[in-house]
């Protein structure tokens, strides 16, 4: 890989960390997008991203930390079963292709887009908040393993959806995505080894440079604005993801 390779990484990381740490989603399925383009098998994409990710989120973490926007209860009931859940999909990656799972994971991510967009909107969906955020901190596991990303679509998605603070929504799901990513990279790393170093480094890069920045937006930006971006991102991504499978 030559050095106008690796800075088109570079932007590729700094891009996809900027709309995830904003907006507590899309690094992994951005940046795996890439990969996939190029031709990586998905069990190898998924390890290169999520290897670069461990840093990202570490500090995307750290900084939403620091700007008070992580609720600490609401992060340990989401990673400890998300930890479980990224270990079993990692597992099942390593060994099944994923792909035949994905078009089911779009719809759903689908059908939360339209919610999202719907309370931005100004219409209240629901009242009742996420009462089993262990169950849905390990499919949001399960699922960023297998698909290569998807813990801030899934987790955020829901959470947002069924009427949870944005500022707070966004700052836990990208905390506790920072142990969920240990983990599955941890579990791919031992079944197939580091590859791609290049790749990882350039993702890790920009994401890293990306990081505070994006978790300084959220702190300031207005939530009914950041829940707008978030419901046309997950619905254009899944519409786009769908469509591709449908015309095959």
């Amino acid at each position: 890989m030559d050095w106008n390779q690796f800075l088109i990484f570079v932007g590729v990381g700094l891009l996809a960390q900027l709309v995830d740490g904003a907006l507590g989603m899309a690094y992994g399925i951005v940046s795996n997008a890439v990969l996939l383009a190029l031709g990586l098998p998905p069990a190898v994409a998924s390890a290169t991203v999520h290897t670069a990710e461990v840093f990202t989120t570490g500090v995307s973490g750290g900084a939403h930390a620091l700007f008070g926007n992580v609720d600490w209860r609401a992060f340990r009931r989401l990673a400890i079963p998300g930890v479980i859940g990224g270990i079993i999909g990692a597992w099942f990656l390593a060994s099944v292709p994923g792909d035949a799972l994905k078009p089911f994971v779009y719809a759903y991510l689908l059908i939360l887009g339209v919610v999202v967009l719907v309370r931005a909107a100004g219409r209240v969906v629901s009242h009742h908040r996420v009462r089993h955020k262990g169950i849905l901190g390990f499919f949001a596991g399960l699922l960023d393993a297998i698909g290569g990303g998807g813990w801030g679509p899934i987790a955020t998605s829901t959470l947002l959806a069924r009427g949870g603070p944005v500022r707070q929504t966004i700052g836990t799901v990208n905390a506790a995505e920072f142990v969920v990513t240990i983990a599955i990279s941890s579990t791919l790393v031992a079944h197939m080894g580091i590859q791609h170093w290049p790749i990882v480094l350039g993702l890790l890069a920009g994401g890293v440079l990306a990081a505070p920045v994006a978790a300084w937006l959220v702190r300031h930006l207005p939530p009914r604005y950041v829940m707008t971006a978030v419901g046309c991102l997950i619905v254009g991504i899944s519409l786009y993801q769908l469509g591709r499978y449908l015309l095959g």
